[in-house]
């Protein structure tokens, strides 16, 4: 995937920028709080429906604005040869519109299957040292690309979920709760199946960009935690178990809903031990086995973006990350204050943009 236009709007500090990347690698540059970082969470709120910095009501529209505007057009390479695409998005943090390829959208999720952005920035960390919400959004995620059955079972089993828990807060025991349970497990069993599958397949690509990044820190290897004991009895017979503390509780304590990863190293004794700069970099690690992993199942490589690149790798780090994306057809952005060293260091070319006092000029 290139993106060759991006257009933003009342977003944050901008009031109107446009800008065409390069191919390959492509740099922000300027002061801090100049703005390079919106530049690469409008490509994330394009791809994910949602910024990485908190939610659209909370800043991300400019002031006096009725809605943020983003806007992109990108190719995709084919077997047949390039396509082109484009999606727009219109939010005004409480309501949004939009629109892929001329054609009017109904659910977000459709402009998030289209664009295929990967971002590491400052708060990539919680990968590994946060909530288990964050690393399920990250399966999800790489399902929601290469896996064209996931839709379908992940949203019967939300819906579900929120059923069941509606029952349970009413303290309500009769069919109703059964034909939830009958729905939550059948779909669960799938959607954790899948999961699990997901996991597998991406073991391997983590390992590889794991002892490429940090050698020291041993072997990686992924464990899956499904949210139950699923070796020891199915999801239907955990449901059924857990029902009395359940409706005490009011909410469901067993399920995918609960699931979980862990990124083990074997010279260090466990996920906690981790330092901060450790955890980034296992953090890249899993994000660029990600990238990897849906390159070669869909042929096509996802935008990378990397946020604050010198701030959160030390030199050595950022030459082998922006090697290993090099040797590959990503387009690739990175934000800093300068540029880093290790463009030059590998003579990388690239194209620069300086952003400053809320516009983005070519270099």
């Amino acid at each position: 995937m290139q993106v060759t236009r991006l257009d933003i709007r009342d977003f944050r500090r901008f009031g109107e920028v446009s800008l065409a990347p390069g191919p390959g690698l492509n740099l922000l540059v300027g002061d801090n709080g100049a703005g390079k970082t919106s530049v690469i969470e409008a490509l994330h709120l394009m791809a994910y429906g949602r910024s990485f910095r908190g939610r659209v009501r909370d800043g991300l529209v400019r002031s006096g604005a009725a809605g943020l505007e983003v806007f992109v057009q990108w190719t995709e390479t084919l077997p047949s040869g390039e396509r082109p695409r484009r999606a727009g998005l219109r939010h005004s943090g409480s309501d949004w519109a939009g629109r892929l390829d001329g054609e009017s959208v109904t659910q977000l999720g459709e402009l998030c299957a289209a664009l295929a952005v990967v971002t590491f920035e400052p708060g990539s960390h919680d990968l590994i040292h946060g909530a288990s919400e964050t690393r399920r959004r990250f399966v999800d995620w790489g399902l929601f690309h290469v896996e064209p059955g996931f839709m379908a079972p992940w949203r019967r089993y939300a819906r579900a979920l929120k059923q069941r828990n509606a029952l349970l807060k009413q303290r309500i025991q009769d069919d109703q709760l059964d034909a939830w349970d009958q729905e939550l497990a059948q779909t669960g069993e799938i959607l954790t199946e899948q999961r699990r599958a997901y996991l597998e397949q991406l073991a391997p690509h983590v390992a590889g960009v794991a002892a490429d990044l940090g050698p020291a820190l041993g072997v990686a290897s992924l464990q899956y935690l499904p949210g139950w004991r699923r070796d020891e009895l199915p999801l239907a017979d955990a449901l059924l178990l857990a029902r009395e503390r359940d409706l005490l509780a009011g909410h469901t304590s067993v399920g995918p809903h609960r699931a979980d990863w862990r990124l083990a190293f074997a010279a260090i004794p466990g996920r906690d031990a981790l330092s901060r700069g450790q955890a980034k970099l296992a953090a890249l690690s899993a994000l660029l086995a990600q990238a990897e992993l849906h390159r070669a199942v869909t042929g096509q490589s996802p935008v990378f973006c990397l946020d604050d690149l010198a701030s959160e790798l030390d030199r050595g780090h950022q030459r082998r990350t922006l090697e290993r994306l090099a040797g590959t057809d990503s387009q690739v952005f990175v934000s800093g204050t300068d540029v880093p060293a290790a463009v030059a260091e590998l003579g990388l070319s690239h194209r620069m943009f300086h952003v400053e006092h809320g516009a983005v000029h070519p270099v």
